[in-house]
């Protein structure tokens, strides 16, 4: 009967490393989200605030993949509906934000994450896959928002005007950001 080799998962302790790193990356990656919607610039001319916090949620999902990703960002919103300081401190916080103008963008962020990942986790991991997966999730998340705005002004014009017309340019520049980021983090030799 053959061992299983020294270090492979196999050995329960090693699996049980594994699962303390796995939770540690999800972890981390809520708060490094939560420390991208502190950088914030709040527009007088609309509820929603340009924030940091889209690019966190693109690298997330790029760098972690489509599981991980999508479950940092579900524990975000875990940690932002009980009320901790994790969402962008221009709006009420907790359950408030989430049901707030914000909320259709914040309530897509593990959906948008989650197809980051997905479309960039499977094929040659190039600056091409990354940012097509980073304008396709950008998408969704622009949809989750909007939809969110037009059932709170029963207005599309209105809910265009409010959450997609003055971020089209920033979205761009963290979608391209973030895939270069994701594209070097998976270059770098692991150990």
């Amino acid at each position: 009967m053959a061992k299983p080799a020294v270090g492979t998962l196999a050995n329960p302790q090693n699996r049980q490393l594994d699962a303390v790193r796995q939770v540690a990356l999800v972890v981390g990656a809520s708060l490094f989200v939560a420390l991208c919607a502190r950088i914030t610039i709040p527009l007088p001319f609309t509820p929603v605030p340009l924030t940091v916090q889209d690019f966190g949620v693109l690298l997330v999902g790029l760098t972690l993949g489509s599981k991980r990703g999508f479950a940092a960002l579900a524990l975000y919103l875990a940690e932002g509906a009980t009320g901790m300081p994790v969402f962008s401190p221009t709006g009420p916080g907790g359950i408030a934000q989430i049901l707030g103008p914000t909320g259709g963008y914040l309530m897509v962020y593990p959906l948008v994450a989650g197809l980051a990942g997905l479309i960039f986790e499977h094929g040659v991991r190039s600056f091409a896959r990354a940012a097509g997966g980073g304008f396709l999730a950008t998408i969704l998340l622009f949809a989750g928002g909007l939809t969110w705005l037009y059932f709170l002004t029963h207005s599309l014009a209105r809910a265009a005007h409010l959450g997609l017309y003055w971020f089209i340019a920033a979205g761009v520049i963290k979608v391209m950001f973030a895939a270069a980021i994701a594209v070097r983090w998976h270059r770098v030799p692991k150990t």
